[in-house]
């Protein structure tokens, strides 16, 4: 790709203006006020939020490498001492990792060690709606994301969650804030069946006091405004970065960062359960790691070359670890405990939380979490986007670390 110029909010605004079809002469409105959010919000500080569907094995991508109990538990699946990309004495990250690698050598990688919850659910879609909602083992009707948005904005305001993704995550979902929810920017549209489509054509007519109508106007008003910001975005970036073979939806993130639009809260995901990793697990797991590794290494680079990266931080997860032991097919088992990662220029790197102990399993040979994984999410809402926020967004209090310099 090309080398650009940053997109000036003068050619962008001309851009969008044109996307959306709306004449020199025309009334904004919307439009006009996404514009001034922005405005206002330059010096915001914005969330990413990276999921690894599927459960990652965080033994094989932080490697205890000095730790006799894990080379006994995987005589086979183990990551050699030699073949690690050492971070100190004790641990080494798989070798696919180079891209993080190169984060913790420069400071910007937290790893944080046993995160999980208590009475953990080994079923891919029940613990990710968990970690979706910050509510285990009971659920809530919103995301903890959605949530944020609306503590951080209380007046709904388009564009303040994207959600890049051919469905809308769970954890967007907000009581207040629509997400804008985007797979192809050049493909974003409006979506219903053909016998409702003359309805969905009639959103936009005067209300005449109808206060549902008027809601969805406003609804269908903000989706208009989005997706033409959206696609003026996309058609304007250019980036010189190398984000590795698989992107991961991360320079459309950036491409909208870059644009300058009013978004905080961005969520995005390593798709279809790729890391759920039951069978031949060593080669295909580490080519995973690495396609992670290096959209979300160059994703942050790309940030530096157009002077946003201090604005940024990035939370990555997985909705459990696996079991310790590895199976029979040369893989590993739905488990629990797991890492996190939070990266960023203005991360404090290192490790975080207490590592589970190898040799005190649990009956099912799963590790012992010692980390809440909400004191990750109170760690990066306090410390990141709005400190003293966190216990109203998570519902509880839960003790802070210090990830931020």
């Amino acid at each position: 790709m090309k080398t650009s110029h940053r997109l000036s909010r003068r050619h962008f605004l001309g851009q969008l203006a044109a996307t959306a079809g709306i004449g020199a002469g025309g009334t904004l409105g919307v439009f006009e006020r996404a514009m001034a959010a922005t405005r206002a919000a330059d010096d915001d500080r914005i969330l990413v939020v990276f999921e690894l569907s599927g459960g990652n094995d965080g033994l094989n991508t932080v490697v205890p490498y000095t730790n006799d109990h894990y080379y006994r538990q995987r005589p086979t699946l183990a990551i050699r001492p030699d073949q690690v990309l050492k971070l100190d004495d004790t641990w080494g990250l798989n070798p696919g990792m180079v891209g993080f690698r190169r984060l913790w050598d420069q400071g910007q990688l937290a790893v944080v060690h046993g995160c999980g919850y208590e009475r953990p659910s080994f079923s891919h879609f029940t613990s990710m709606a968990y970690w979706h909602t910050a509510a285990p083992n009971s659920g809530n009707e919103h995301g903890w994301v959605g949530r944020l948005a609306d503590v951080l904005a209380p007046e709904p305001a388009p564009g303040f969650i994207v959600n890049v993704d051919v469905v809308q995550s769970l954890a967007v979902k907000s009581r207040l804030h629509t997400p804008v929810v985007f797979d192809e920017p050049t493909g974003f549209q409006r979506k219903g069946y053909f016998e409702t489509r003359q309805l969905l054509d009639a959103v936009g007519e005067d209300a005449h006091g109808n206060e549902t109508l008027a809601f969805l106007n406003a609804v269908a008003d903000g989706a208009r405004t989005s997706s033409a910001q959206v696609r003026a975005a996309w058609s304007a970036y250019k980036s010189p970065v190398d984000y590795g073979l698989v992107p991961l939806q991360l320079p459309k993130i950036a491409a909208c960062i870059e644009a300058g639009l009013p978004t905080r809260l961005y969520y995005a995901a390593f798709r279809n359960n790729a890391f759920d990793t039951h069978v031949q697990q060593r080669d295909l797991h580490q080519r995973l790691l690495t396609y992670a590794a290096d959209a979300l290494h160059g994703f942050l680079r790309d940030l530096e070359r157009m002077g946003a990266a201090d604005r940024v931080t990035v939370l990555v997860f997985s909705e459990f670890g696996r079991r310790v032991p590895e199976n029979a097919n040369l893989g590993s088992d739905h488990g629990t405990a797991n890492v996190m990662f939070v990266a960023g220029p203005k991360v404090k790197g290192g490790h975080y939380g207490e590592p589970p102990a190898l040799d005190q399993l649990n009956a099912d040979d799963n590790l012992q979490f010692t980390t809440d994984f909400r004191r990750v999410y109170a760690s990066v809402i306090d410390g990141w986007m709005k400190p003293g926020t966190a216990q109203q967004v998570l519902g509880g209090s839960f003790p802070t670390l210090r990830l931020f310099a």
